[in-house]
């Protein structure tokens, strides 16, 4: 690469593991292709927010790490992700007069309409992440999906909001720039996720997208194209690791162990014991056991996720069911838990929309980190500038910002 590439990062903060994508952007085709990962386990977080700083800076600093060894250089900015049970989702509307009749519709009236929309409908405390507009009317003619260029003097939307508490934002820019990176764009984990396995026909159709991480299972469902709802649940893939820890009596290290090799969502017939080698010893366990433990935490989150799609009017109304995705979406035979819990077509998903080959890259718990780096790949307006890498000081000086309306992504 020169020294004038471009390149996009995404760095997917998550509770239990940080992970890292650097990507080359193709000058003609714009495609990324994948030059460095890197990933680390994460401290200092619960359930997706931060509550020691040096914990998230640590692990971001490893992950960059590792990854900018891969790729032969430093990254300074990338478009991060945001978890917690505190983001919000909320609808808003708004109108304004955009002049006289030969006005044309510009990017500006849509940005004061953003504005007018969100104005009062979102508590001080909060920072608006993502505004998603359904639909426009313009004097009267309704379902306008794109009114740029259009001529009238009245302009209404129908939008979609999702904010996060500033206070838990504020935390995740710190940690972010203590490790010596600005992060010019942050979304919910959920919805890079959908943004990394979703097709635009899905997203069509009418889709849901299951994040299952280590703390918090990410929500997001999306019809005519537009992201609809949106929903963060403290529940993860570490409770299930937890339950096992106490109902087979061992340590958590054993249970997580039995969770990835032996565990399954759906109650197998066969009670046929195993057994696994953890350091010198030898550990055994019957198979009806932990199907039963797996099986009541699995049934408390997808009823939660039930709830979720109730309050948002799909339950059972999804014509491309659900995509599972996160660390837990690995676990044998998830896809027909789901299918049977919700009553909706399952998988689990597969990332794509870009080159290169990095090892688990494919896998499900990467689905968040590759839509960042999508993500930052489509937001650039100006090539960023790369240089030789250089050490880190992960609690270093703070630079960079978060502004007030982040770029808006609209899957």
């Amino acid at each position: 690469m020169q020294e004038n590439s471009r390149y996009a990062v995404g760095i997917d903060v998550g509770t239990t593991t940080v992970r890292c994508l650097v990507a080359h952007i193709d000058g003609t085709t714009g495609t990324p292709t994948i030059v460095g990962v890197g990933s680390a386990p994460n401290s200092g977080m619960r359930k997706g927010m931060v509550v020691n700083l040096s914990g998230p800076a640590q692990a971001m600093d490893d992950a960059l790490g590792e990854a900018e060894r891969m790729s032969g250089y430093q990254v300074n900015e990338a478009t991060l992700s945001i978890n917690g049970t505190h983001i919000l989702s909320t609808h808003a509307d708004g109108m304004i007069a955009v002049g006289g009749m030969d006005h044309a519709i510009n990017h500006e009236d849509l940005r004061r309409i953003e504005e007018v929309a969100t104005l009062g409908k979102i508590p001080a405390n909060r920072e608006i992440l993502d505004v998603v507009p359904h639909a426009y009317k313009l004097d009267g003619q309704d379902n306008i999906k794109d009114p740029i260029g259009m001529t009238g003097t009245r302009l209404e939307v129908d939008a979609h909001v999702v904010s996060a508490l500033t206070p838990h934002l504020v935390n995740l820019q710190k940690s972010a720039e203590s490790a010596k990176v600005n992060p010019h764009n942050i979304v919910v984990a959920g919805i890079a996720a959908a943004r990394a396995v979703l097709s635009e026909q899905q997203l069509e159709n009418g889709i849901a997208l299951i994040d299952i991480g280590g703390a918090t299972t990410n929500i997001a469902i999306y019809e005519e194209g537009d992201l609809q709802y949106s929903a963060v649940l403290p529940y993860g893939g570490i409770n299930i690791t937890n339950d096992l820890a106490i109902g087979l009596k061992t340590d958590p290290e054993i249970a997580e162990q039995v969770k990835l090799e032996h565990a399954s969502a759906v109650a197998r017939s066969d009670n046929s014991g195993i057994s696994l080698k953890h350091g010198d010893e030898t550990y055994s366990f019957q198979t009806s056991e932990i199907d039963e433990i797996v099986e009541a935490r699995l049934e408390e989150i997808f009823e939660a996720i039930q709830t979720e799609f109730k309050r948002a009017g799909r339950a059972g109304k999804l014509p491309g069911g659900v995509v599972l995705t996160g660390g837990t979406a690995q676990l044998k035979d998830i896809a027909e838990y789901a299918k049977q819990s919700l009553g909706l077509a399952a998988r689990v998903g597969k990332t794509s929309g870009y080159g290169g080959v990095a090892d688990g890259v494919e896998n499900p718990q990467f689905a968040t980190v590759v839509g960042l780096m999508l993500i930052d790949a489509e937001s650039m307006n100006t090539p960023h500038h790369v240089s030789k890498p250089k050490p880190h000081n992960p609690l270093g000086g703070a630079s960079g910002f978060v502004s007030k309306f982040m770029d808006r992504f609209k899957a």
